[in-house]
């Protein structure tokens, strides 16, 4: 199911201020040269994580699900002196591809890539999160979010890709292991006294959480 039409996110993006140069070409190279390139956040999602951190000038984040780094650089350009940005990858082919990305520019001493499956590296990472994203396997987001609200910041923020997944959570008989997971990840969420949400159309849907 397509969420957005396509002359409306093509009008978006003719209308919204441009990434730069460089993430600009690595968006083109995935295009062109890798098999899931639709993971890929893109220039509009891109854009946003790139203004969300601005505003919060986070000085700890946690990505879980790096792909090849893209939606990492933009987090990146809201970090404060100092600050430093975990990211975690499953696939080592694809962090490979990241840390390259990483190698292009002049705050790769602020990216800390971790390869191998988040719910083992999670407990490892000794960290207070001021803005953490979460973009990886769905079936685990229910884990991803128990593993790291407690390290979130009291006033900190969360931010969660595809929750409408294709759109798929909007059927009467939602199926699929992907669409049935983020279903449950969105009620937990919804359930969930400790935090307020609001789930925006951006894309496939990001949820914003803040931490009460």
């Amino acid at each position: 199911m397509s969420l957005i039409n396509p002359l409306a996110e093509e009008y978006v993006k003719v209308h919204s201020t441009s990434l730069d140069n460089l993430l600009s070409q690595i968006e083109t190279d995935v295009n062109q040269s890798h098999s899931h390139a639709h993971l890929l956040s893109g220039s509009i999602q891109g854009k946003f994580l790139m203004f969300i951190s601005e505003m919060l000038k986070p000085s700890r984040i946690l990505e879980i699900g790096t792909f090849i780094g893209y939606s990492t650089l933009c987090l990146s350009k809201g970090l404060i002196d100092g600050g430093l940005i975990h990211t975690i990858e499953l696939r080592s082919e694809d962090a490979a591809l990241a840390q390259n990305n990483f190698n292009l520019v002049n705050k790769q001493s602020s990216i800390k890539l971790h390869v191998g499956n988040a719910l083992d590296i999670l407990p490892a990472i000794n960290e207070e999160w001021d803005l953490i994203f979460i973009d990886a396997d769905k079936v685990n987001y229910v884990n991803y979010y128990e593993l790291t609200l407690p390290k979130l910041k009291k006033g900190g923020w969360m931010l969660v890709d595809n929750v409408l997944f294709h759109g798929q959570v909007l059927e009467e008989n939602i199926k699929g292991k992907n669409a049935l997971a983020i279903d449950e990840f969105n009620k937990h969420v919804a359930n969930d006294n400790r935090v307020e949400q609001l789930i925006l159309t951006i894309r496939d849907g990001i949820t914003i959480i803040k931490k009460l």
